[in-house]
């Protein structure tokens, strides 16, 4: 399993039985593909933990013939994160394809419009420069806020506080990217009658890390249920390779590396499951304090956090609105 940082107390509720989840998934992702009465799975590889995990269970539940895979890079994605999808797909011997989206995205306007936004801000910024997105404030104390940190060619950095305008014109710019990818997902499990495997843990599905009909939108989610500790338990029974299991959770969606912690849970993984799980037992602020050998409040200020993160979750998982009930 990825490490763990050290002094944390874990709580034995956290802990799986690894071969047991498997074939209970296993036999879920099985009947569900049943029930809706399609032929198999579209699955988006981005090389994580998460849809590596899922594309391995896809292909226990419903045999390889029956799975599709796709890497979906873009001109800001890491190149090795395509070539370790394609690595698992080959080795899980399902078929599977690479679309580059980088010419859709520039048809779209999706990096003329976040560079026009960055531009504002940024004199000088264009296309050979690199950006990112971070979180400050939040869990850590303080009102949340974004940054943004751009990266000229010459290797200078900046940073500086986003404004409402700019920060809403990137995230929605980067957005588009997630919500061509399941475009593209939902296109071949058309062609194919496959139903679309969503990739989400607990952590992203239920703190709303993820784009509104974008990585959002599944068919079935066979990890929604499953904090990451315990999706690194499964990787580690599945023996899926050691470089997948060993790399660091990325967004792999801005220019400039990004983690899935300065982005949006604003704490590691490690730490945030601890979180997540007192959250969700209604264990006292003090409690996680001790867990994660912090001061109460910051631990207040932690659960704060996730309560209103879960707020957000409710609105981008909600059905549309219907004038009838």
């Amino acid at each position: 399993m990825a490490a763990v940082d050290t002094g944390l107390s874990i709580n034995p509720g956290l802990s799986i039985d690894a071969g047991a989840e498997i074939e209970r998934l296993t036999a879920w992702i099985a009947a569900t593909t049943a029930r809706l009465r399609k032929r198999g799975l579209v699955i988006a590889m981005s090389g994580g933990i998460d849809s590596s995990v899922c594309a391995a269970l896809a292909v226990r539940a419903v045999g390889a013939a029956r799975v599709f895979g796709l890497m979906l890079p873009e001109r800001d994605s890491s190149p090795a994160s395509t070539e370790s999808g394609a690595a698992l797909a080959s080795a899980l011997g399902i078929e599977h394809r690479i679309i580059d989206l980088t010419a859709a995205l520039e048809a779209t306007g999706c990096y003329h419009d976040r560079d026009a936004a960055i531009g504002r801000l940024i004199p000088g910024y264009g296309p050979q420069w690199r950006s990112k997105i971070v979180l400050a404030g939040g869990p850590h104390g303080g009102i949340s806020h974004f940054r943004l940190i751009v990266e000229s060619p010459a290797g200078e950095r900046t940073e500086q506080r986003l404004p409402l305008r700019e920060y809403l014109a990137i995230v929605a710019a980067t957005n588009l990217k997630q919500r061509l990818r399941k475009t593209i997902e939902y296109t071949h499990a058309d062609r194919l009658n496959h139903a679309v495997l969503g990739t989400p843990n607990r952590l992203e599905h239920a703190l709303g890390f993820f784009v509104r009909n974008g990585d959002g939108s599944a068919d079935l989610k066979p990890i929604a249920h499953l904090y990451k500790r315990q999706v690194y338990a499964l990787a580690d029974a599945l023996a899926l390779p050691a470089a997948i299991r060993n790399a660091t959770p990325t967004t792999d969606t801005y220019s400039l590396p990004q983690g899935q912690d300065e982005f949006f849970f604003g704490l590691s993984w490690q730490r945030m499951d601890i979180a997540l799980h007192a959250e969700e037992q209604g264990r006292p602020a003090a409690a996680l304090a001790r867990d994660l050998g912090i001061t109460l409040p910051l631990a207040e200020a932690i659960l704060a956090d996730i309560r209103s993160k879960r707020r957000v979750a409710a609105v981008l998982s909600a059905p549309p609105a219907l004038v009838f009930g």
